[in-house]
């Protein structure tokens, strides 16, 4: 029969055994990448160490020694020199067998809130699939006569009215350019092959410098040993310019500030598809990150909704898209949005070995 500490170090989650004074006495081998410390250093620190003073973590320490129950914390963030974690959940036991003793188990649900949004941008993208078919067949002909009709009228009346012809066909081309956008939200197959993503992010990168990210600072960060990624170029170009032209909005209502284009390799995120009994390495991870005022708390739970924008003139269909297009790949999409920064996480699968590129 293994012994306790060999238990612990089989969990998955971060263990910290607090004494008196906040001192660690133990930790389990999951708490090393999770703090950022060796289990030997930790052992000579002090929770007062790693995490403020005043953190909401102390005062369920305090309350469990007080009242000997398990007390549980969620969705807390955990700051320090080597720590940024949000959304954990901190839970404290009391060890009766150990004086002023408190174990601390450290989840992070981040992983899996991840999928749950996954899952909601498909089901949303599929219900805008369906309204966008129907728009195509109902609205798009009857629109072309329309239009046509207006342009008639503008060769043949006065100029009073002819102002009016001209409001006519300037405003059934804003309904087909909607209708145009929406009909992207079909489920037609994309064609993929190995797409190197800095030469995407290179033409996003010129295209907005060229355009509406004129007078903004564009910051690159990447891994140049990343492998190809499995998808389609043009959609990869259109979601990224779209995201880079968001940041750029949202710089240009503070006024100054710096857009970061990244990339990484990242090991263990794995998505299961539909259709397929394994499940999908996500590795390769691209970031744009800005200096901006942040997402609103109000709105942060229905991004990727259909028709939700904040902009004027907006049609709130640019994010919904981008999900759609991410999740077509069977990748993830996800926003991490504070005050002052503002950061999109793009989850991407790479090539398979074995893949026929041909």
């Amino acid at each position: 029969m293994p012994d306790g500490a060999a238990l612990l170090d089989a969990l998955p989650m971060p263990v910290v055994l607090v004494g008196a004074g906040h001192r660690i006495r133990y930790v389990n081998s999951a708490a090393e990448p999770f703090f950022g410390v060796s289990s030997p250093h930790l052992v000579q620190m002090r929770l007062t160490d790693i995490l403020a003073g005043d953190h909401p973590v102390f005062l369920l320490v305090e309350q469990v020694r007080r009242d000997g129950v398990t007390i549980a914390e969620h969705e807390l963030t955990l700051e320090g020199p080597r720590l940024r974690r949000a959304g954990i959940t901190v839970q404290g036991t009391l060890v009766t067998e150990e004086p002023d003793s408190v174990l601390l188990t450290f989840h992070d649900s981040s992983a899996a809130r991840t999928l749950d949004r996954q899952l909601t941008f498909r089901s949303a993208a599929r219900s805008v699939s369906g309204m966008a078919a129907i728009l195509a067949h109902e609205v798009k002909n009857p629109l072309s006569g329309i239009r046509g009709a207006a342009q008639l009228l503008e060769s043949s009346v006065g100029e009073t009215d002819r102002e009016l012809a001209v409001l006519i066909r300037d405003e059934a081309d804003r309904i087909r350019d909607l209708v145009e956008r929406m009909e992207m939200f079909s489920d037609k197959p994309i064609e993929r092959r190995p797409v190197n993503i800095h030469r995407v992010l290179e033409r996003v990168r010129l295209l907005a410098q060229q355009g509406f990210a004129a007078n903004i600072r564009i910051v690159e960060e990447y891994d140049p040993s990343l492998p190809p990624v499995w998808g389609n170029r043009d959609q990869l170009v259109q979601v990224l310019l779209n995201l880079v032209k968001n940041a750029a909005e949202a710089i240009a209502s503070e006024g100054e500030g710096t857009i970061t284009l990244g990339t990484s390799y990242r090991h263990g995120v794995r998505l299961a598809v539909p259709g397929m009994e394994q499940r999908v390495e996500l590795p390769l991870v691209v970031s744009v990150r800005d200096t901006g005022p942040g997402i609103p708390d109000s709105i942060r739970p229905h991004l990727f909704e259909p028709f939700l924008t904040t902009k004027a003139g907006g049609s709130g269909l640019g994010l919904a898209l981008a999900g759609k297009i991410i999740g077509d790949h069977g990748g993830v999409i996800e926003i991490d949005s504070q005050p002052g920064r503002t950061e999109v996480l793009l989850h991407l699968p790479v090539v398979a070995e074995g893949k026929d590129t041909t």
